[in-house]
């Protein structure tokens, strides 16, 4: 995954979803607590280093914390610096969906769950090699999922 690609995916439409979950926001309500509701349903933010995924580095794979798909592998993920849990590159390409962000008069793009359009974080060009790229994530949009 480059930038570039990044930049075309918001630009022309994003991967096909490896599968889809749709509920209603009253389901998503009854099934979320209000803090993740508010961060994945409504594109909220934690504070900064305040989410447990924030500096835990123990070895598996995170899903989202709404549908359970599997986002973001351990071996890729590294400190930013920035108080979020940060990634080079989702597990594939189809999982995550990429959609341009003006809000608060910034410009970013903002990264959700592809398979249930839950908010995660953005992505910003800035990161490591080889990719380059920054997933920011809020850490109550992803779950644990296994052990290495």
């Amino acid at each position: 995954m480059t930038w570039k690609e990044i930049i075309h995916y918001c630009n022309h439409g994003n991967e096909p979803a490896p599968r889809r979950v749709e509920k209603s926001a009253e389901e998503w309500a009854k099934e979320l607590d209000p803090e993740t509701f508010r961060i994945t349903r409504l594109k909220g933010t934690e504070r900064a280093f305040s989410g447990e995924h924030c500096s835990s580095y123990e070895e598996g794979k995170y899903a989202c914390s709404c549908c359970d798909e599997p986002l973001f592998d351990s071996s890729i993920k590294f400190d930013s610096k920035s108080g979020w849990p940060s990634f080079t590159v989702p597990l594939k390409p189809e999982v995550i969906k990429y959609e341009k962000d003006n809000s608060f008069g910034m410009v970013r793009v903002e990264v959700m769950c592809n398979v249930c359009d839950a908010h995660l974080g953005h992505v910003f060009p800035d990161g490591p090699a080889p990719s380059g790229l920054r997933y920011c994530i809020n850490s109550l949009s992803l779950k644990m999922i296994s052990k290495a």
